[in-house]
């Protein structure tokens, strides 16, 4: 995730970073002033149509029909923030949810070698969860493997179910054995099942895109409105339609691919969640009470 200060006007105008859609579209948009340029030439040289031309009321159509593009482009990029959102405050969550088990367990568990093995499974689930939201199989935690003492755990396919349940399992297993009371294992399964809960919320997330009816139509609508954009824009404009029609391609692609990237707030690109400075919160929170245990 990119961290930067939203006072800060001028520096943001100038700085180009890997995900600017500036990076992204500029072929495009040399594609599209060139055929822009060619337009231009056919009418001014061939045609002959002129500002006075019946042709050029279509303008008028391509006026509504932006206003649609606009309301459209409204609800898709309010939709895609509200999922980064949704997901922001489920890892915030997780971080709350995290800290809280963490301090009752302290408090609960006189064993501090029990309780150490507890810990460890409430710093690994984090990284699970992001490894999982992210398709990795992979934790690149060689703790994993000893912790629970499965030699193929880097195979399973939901490694934060496994850790829930193991976790659920030692708790389960203290309370059998008098260690945590009734009372207090009713307070704590309170903690543990909204570990599972915000895993599924985050897997509804990354799950279920936008419709892809909508998306296509979208896309293909934004094609045809710009690519047929000069021909109502050459005779009124002549060259200088080159300009405004690139922007205008620039501004109404560049919200599409925003909406895109951020819909799915959990993957790798500089606008996503920043899950690994999460974890290392979520980690670091848990060793600080661990040690004042």
């Amino acid at each position: 995730m990119i961290t930067y200060n939203p006072k800060e006007w001028f520096s943001q105008i100038m700085r180009f970073h890997k995900a600017d859609t500036v990076r992204k579209l500029t072929p495009t948009m040399l594609l599209l002033a060139g055929l822009t340029f060619l337009i231009v030439l056919l009418d001014l040289h061939v045609l002959h149509l002129g500002p006075d031309h019946q042709v050029v009321k279509i303008s008028l159509m391509y006026s509504l029909l932006g206003f649609v593009i606009s309301l459209l482009l409204v609800f898709r990029t309010n939709t895609a923030y509200e999922r980064w959102w949704e997901g922001r405050k489920l890892w915030g969550q997780l971080v709350n949810c995290s800290r809280n088990l963490s301090i009752k367990l302290n408090a609960i568990i006189d064993d501090d070698s029990e309780k150490k093995v507890l810990f460890q499974f409430l710093i690994h689930f984090p990284y699970a969860l992001k490894n999982h939201l992210r398709n990795v199989v992979s934790m690149n935690e060689k703790e994993l493997s000893e912790l629970f003492q499965i030699t193929d755990l880097k195979d399973k396919k939901h490694i934060p179910l496994q850790i829930m349940n193991e976790l659920y399992k030692r708790i389960v297993g203290l309370n059998k054995t008098g260690k945590i009371n009734n009372e207090q294992m009713l307070m704590l399964n309170l903690e543990l099942q909204q570990y599972m809960e915000i895993c599924g919320a985050c897997e509804r997330i990354r799950n279920s895109p936008i419709p892809f009816s909508y998306s296509t139509f979208l896309k293909k609508f934004i094609f045809i409105y710009v690519i047929t954009l000069p021909i109502a824009y050459a005779p009124v404009l002549g060259y200088y339609s080159m300009v405004i029609v690139t922007f205008i391609f620039y501004v109404l692609a560049s919200l599409e691919i925003i909406a895109e990237e951020i819909e799915n707030p959990f993957g790798v690109d500089a606008n996503d969640l920043p899950l690994e400075e999460i974890s290392k919160t979520i980690r670091t929170s848990i060793e600080l009470i661990s040690k004042k245990s």
